[in-house]
């Protein structure tokens, strides 16, 4: 015996399996594409293999939007709670840790937002994400000697043009991108960051590249 019989009778796969099936699928096709059946014709499983894992669909989504938080939220807010020597280095990691979908998974970021557009539930995880992000940025402001109402509005504008960045699915050569970094530093802190700061920053980014 060969092919999908021989798989679906000695092979169920694993929930990794099926998650990574779903992330692939949302980000390619959509949340309407993630169903049981379509999944399970990409992974050559049957249905039954599915449900040995997951409850129904909902669960799947469920370790889907888990995955999410893993690959963007988590991240960000360590980065913004990660040390640094000055407040323009603190900037630094911040938008150094959206340079990369190794540190903030940004197709997956914008495929959960058009998810959302469709979802209660998925709606009302973003916005929990949304306003924790924003009170770690605004946090780490703070401690940076910003008032609340300062470091709020300066939270917003580096996370809204972040994620406007995502939004228009916008492309820039990592040349552009760095050309920019300083003034979009100078912005959102009220000063550029130093010669040795962007040295050390751009070392570490053509290091993960």
């Amino acid at each position: 015996m060969s092919g999908p019989e021989q798989q679906e009778s000695g092979w169920r796969g694993s929930p990794e399996l099926w998650v990574n099936a779903a992330y692939e699928t949302l980000i390619e096709q959509g949340i309407d594409a993630v169903k049981i059946q379509t999944l399970g014709a990409r992974l050559r499983l049957s249905r039954t293999s599915f449900y040995w894992f997951f409850k129904d669909r909902q669960a799947l989504l469920e370790a889907l939007a888990d995955r999410w938080a893993d690959a963007t939220t988590r991240p960000l807010m360590a980065a913004a709670r990660a040390y640094a020597g000055s407040e323009t280095e603190a900037m630094l990691n911040v938008i150094g840790c959206f340079l990369s979908d190794h540190s903030f998974d940004a197709r997956l970021e914008f495929a959960v937002r058009g998810w959302a557009l469709q979802d209660a539930r998925m709606l009302a995880r973003l916005h929990a994400a949304d306003a924790a992000r924003l009170q770690a940025l605004s946090a780490m402001l703070g401690l940076w000697g910003h008032d609340a109402l300062d470091a709020d509005v300066r939270a917003r504008t580096i996370y809204l043009v972040q994620i406007g960045y995502i939004s228009m699915q916008t492309r820039e050569t990592l040349e552009v991108r760095l050309q920019r970094i300083p003034k979009y530093v100078e912005v959102y802190t009220g000063r550029p960051p130093s010669a040795q700061e962007m040295a050390r920053f751009k070392a570490h980014l053509l290091a993960k590249a």
